[in-house]
């Protein structure tokens, strides 16, 4: 865990430069006693790359806690893009939006608050246009279920990034009774039978410890 954790810190002292405000918002963070669930700064550079290669104008983000990871997304977008971001706690909703007005990225991301399942399916109704690339980080039990919502907002070329996915290297536990592996084993092998999607995972570890993440694109 140490050389992990070391090795981390190594790469982003030489590779990721981190804005003031991303500095100063993991700072009050722990200073707030938040808990450590934004991304680390390393898979939030990771994700700024796959958008920016990807040219990504339209981003859609499950699981916006404190904004950290969304504004990564936003830096990367096109001038004229945006980041739709759902979050179903009011108060870290309420962090996230003073947080992205600090790094002054307010017209460039929309936040809804309430149930991750209930905000997809509304954007369904209403003929959300496509998105162009798509972050997974939230409750692991509902993945599956996020899956098939946000197939509906994607099309041929979207990238799906689905967060935490090891578990600690619990994935392969088929008698696990954790709801969270549980949900992100479903996830997996739903990803794997899609006849939609062409997909892969990977293991990492670092500062956030043991984990992974899968990535997809939509056929």
């Amino acid at each position: 865990m140490e050389k992990w954790t070391n090795n981390d810190l190594y790469i982003v002292e030489n590779l990721i430069e981190e804005e003031p405000y991303q500095k100063i918002i993991l700072e009050n963070s722990r200073k707030n006693d938040l808990p450590e669930m934004e991304i680390s700064p390393t898979q939030g550079k990771f994700l700024y790359l796959l958008a920016k290669i990807k040219g990504a104008k339209r981003v859609l983000e499950i699981g916006t806690f404190v904004g950290y990871s969304t504004i990564w997304l936003a830096k990367a977008i096109t001038d004229d893009g945006l980041v739709v971001s759902l979050e179903f706690d009011e108060h870290y909703s309420e962090i996230a939006r003073r947080n992205i007005e600090l790094a002054d990225f307010s017209d460039k991301v929309t936040i809804i608050t309430g149930d991750a399942a209930e905000s997809l399916h509304k954007l369904v109704e209403e003929n959300e246009s496509p998105f162009d690339m798509i972050f997974l980080d939230a409750d692991k039990p509902n993945y599956p279920t996020y899956l098939k919502l946000i197939l509906k907002l994607s099309k041929p070329g979207t990238i799906i990034y689905g967060d935490n996915v090891i578990r600690d290297g619990e994935l392969c536990n088929e008698s696990t009774k954790d709801e969270k592996v549980i949900g992100v084993r479903n996830y997996i092998e739903s990803l794997g039978k899609s006849e939609l999607l062409d997909s892969t995972a990977l293991q990492t570890v670092g500062i956030k410890g043991y984990d992974g993440f899968s990535l997809s694109i939509v056929k």
